[in-house]
């Protein structure tokens, strides 16, 4: 074990080193007035971390945030790919385009994180995670990734952290419109279009909206060496409208849904799966004063899939209201609220039978106070949530960080978290077990952050320990305990056109009964981002590696390591035209994260090639 963690800090020291001359080049300009939006970029607003906008150095926390430039650049096919070897996550897919894809944060599992768009959870009730490979990233300008418990901010599945997507709001004066038309490589075709924009009426207030639509498909490739192209395609659309008046107080509502058909390899026979995703939701926040807000929101997630194959039926929804209020004291907020949501499987069928029991509810009642006693900065958070299905848990969290200077912070955090058993594990026929308990978690992070005009670090150890994992192959069963241990490292610079972004990620994710990996993790990882601005041009690319990884609990089944390169260049060669050019994968490497039952590698795609031309405001 010993060797294991010295080989990780020589590593994090090698990264280190290797980062210093990008941050000396970057300090040198660190007084340049020109400089200063990339100070807000390196040093985003976070909302996620705390439910309160807080920058990423005042949120005591480990995050990430993922803007609409850096969106924009990579221009992913996939969810995925965006999050892939980011600080703390770790990804693996049953193949490319529309296929299976479980994402991990700091070694635990993909339904022990918390998914969300625009504040609206979205998961499937019987499987417990979302389906991430759904969702067309072209429908979303920003993501925010916060590593840690957040169960008392936000209830079950926030053991490893949250990941939220968020929609264009429409920030422009005026109709902004946009349309974007690209293909490449198996056949891939891509179409999207959107207006979005405000209009101010003086003492009326500001109205803001976005409406967009897109249209991905593909032929696809082979999942399995020797087999058939598995075709994907998806069709997305968004409404967002929000109106804020002159006193403060805003009304809102939003509306998201993709659906589309998946094929997938069946015991060797191609098969297909129908798909909806869809979240929606309205809000109103009255500013009572000038210190005190109230807001409430309602909202709806729905999960559906259709499989003719098997057959099965799966249509899972979640129902939430929650009612949350913040009062301003001088430095310090407090906020406090109550939540219900209620998760149905209604009308789903496993192909084996029905769920012998198809809906649940939660109530829940929760506080946060965030107090800044400048330089020592103190958050703490307690939640009591309240399920008919299995109990009642209390978690809560503190956070303390202390401002060396301007620039250097220092935080230590504790917190727990649970993640809800999920339909199938209570209730899946000859599989479920209604006497589970819930997953219970603790966790202690120590970081440091330094924040600078024109570039930052983070690092961050942390320990966390999972009691009763749920787990099981056969039936669904509680486990005594999980110990996972792990070091964080990110950095990132911008200075004279260039844009840098680093992530070293070292993780020992332990099944305690057995001192085994925890299967489908990477231990190792690293992403590099590296892009460049020149006039009308750009070019960037991404360098993506991981070390092997267990696709079974004795760790028998060894998954190879891999390493891939992402290369991407734009040329806007016309006012508000662009064109772009990104090659995925670009030394074909074959690689796979997870395996068929029979032992067959899922195979995930080889070089490809896409090229879009785009028209409006990038």
């Amino acid at each position: 074990m010993s060797n294991r963690i010295s080989s990780a800090g020589k590593t994090l020291a090698s990264f280190s080193l290797a980062a210093l001359p990008l941050a000396v080049s970057a300090q040198t300009t660190a007084d340049r007035p020109d400089q200063a939006p990339a100070a807000d970029r390196l040093n985003p607003v976070v909302v996620t971390a705390t439910r309160a906008p807080r920058t990423a150095d005042e949120t005591l926390s480990s995050v990430t945030v993922l803007d609409e430039a850096t969106l924009r650049r990579q221009d992913p096919v996939e969810l995925t790919d965006l999050l892939r070897g980011q600080p703390g996550v770790d990804v693996k897919t049953n193949g490319s385009f529309g296929k299976t894809s479980s994402v991990y944060l700091r070694g635990t599992s993909s339904s022990s994180t918390l998914f969300m768009i625009d504040g609206i959870r979205l998961r499937s009730a019987t499987l417990g995670a979302p389906s991430y490979q759904y969702l067309d990233p072209r429908m979303f300008n920003r993501a925010e990734v916060v590593r840690g418990p957040r169960g008392s901010l936000y209830g079950a599945d926030a053991v490893g952290g949250v990941i939220q997507l968020f929609t264009p709001r429409g920030e422009e004066t005026g109709p902004q419109p946009r349309i974007s038309v690209g293909g490449g490589s198996f056949g891939t075709r891509r179409v999207s279009a959107g207006i979005s924009g405000k209009s101010d009426s003086g003492q009326g207030g500001t109205t803001r909206y976005s409406f967009a639509g897109s249209h991905f498909a593909t032929d696809g490739q082979p999942v399995r060496r020797g087999g058939d192209d598995m075709a994907y395609d998806n069709t997305s659309a968004l409404a967002r409208v929000s109106h804020t008046f002159h006193n403060g107080s805003e009304i809102g509502a939003l509306a998201l849904r993709a659906r589309g058909n998946t094929e997938f390899d069946n015991s060797g026979e191609k098969a297909d799966t129908d798909y909806v995703q869809q979240v929606g939701g309205v809000y109103g926040e009255l500013a009572v004063t000038e210190s005190f807000r109230t807001r409430l929101t309602l909202s709806e997630a729905r999960d559906e899939t259709e499989t003719p194959a098997y057959p099965s039926e799966y249509s899972t929804q979640s129902r939430t209201a929650r009612w949350e209020n913040t009062l301003d004291v001088g430095a310090h907020q407090f906020i406090a609220g109550a939540e219900y949501r209620d998760d149905s499987v209604e009308d789903s069928d496993t192909g084996f039978g029905t769920y012998e029991v198809e809906s649940r509810d939660n109530k829940a009642v929760f506080t946060q106070a965030l107090l800044d006693f400048a330089p020592l900065t103190v958050q703490g958070s307690l939640r009591f949530d309240d399920n008919e299905a299995y109990g009642e848990e209390i978690t809560g969290g503190l956070a303390l960080g202390y401002a060396l200077d301007d620039h250097h912070t220092l935080r230590a955090s504790y917190g727990t978290a649970f993640k809800a058993p999920t339909f199938n594990d209570l209730y899946y026929p000859d599989y479920g077990n209604p006497d589970l308990e819930a997953e219970t978690s603790k966790t202690v992070e120590l970081g440091a952050r330094g924040q600078y005009q024109s570039w930052f670090w983070d690092a961050a150890i942390y320990r966390t320990e999972i009691d009763n994992l749920i787990s099981g192959q056969t039936s669904a069963v509680n486990t005594p305990e999980a110990r996972i241990r792990g070091a964080e490292l990110s950095s990132g610079v911008e200075v004279d056109g260039w844009t840098a972004q680093a992530a070293l990620n070292y993780l020992e994710p332990e099944d305690k009964d057995t001192d085994n990996r925890l299967p489908g993790r990477a231990s190792e990882s690293l992403r590099l981002d590296l892009d460049r601005e020149m006039g009308d041009w750009s070019v960037g690319g991404s360098w993506i590696a991981q070390n092997h990884r267990y696709d079974d609990k004795a760790n028998d089944d060894r998954l190879a390591g891999y390493g891939i390169v992402n290369l991407r260049a734009g040329w806007q060669f016309a006012p508000m035209w662009q064109a772009r050019v990104t090659v995925d994968n670009a030394f074909d490497n074959d690689y796979a994260t997870t395996r068929f039952f029979n032992g067959e590698d899922y195979l995930n795609a080889g070089r490809a090639a896409y090229l879009s031309v785009s028209f409006g405001a990038q």
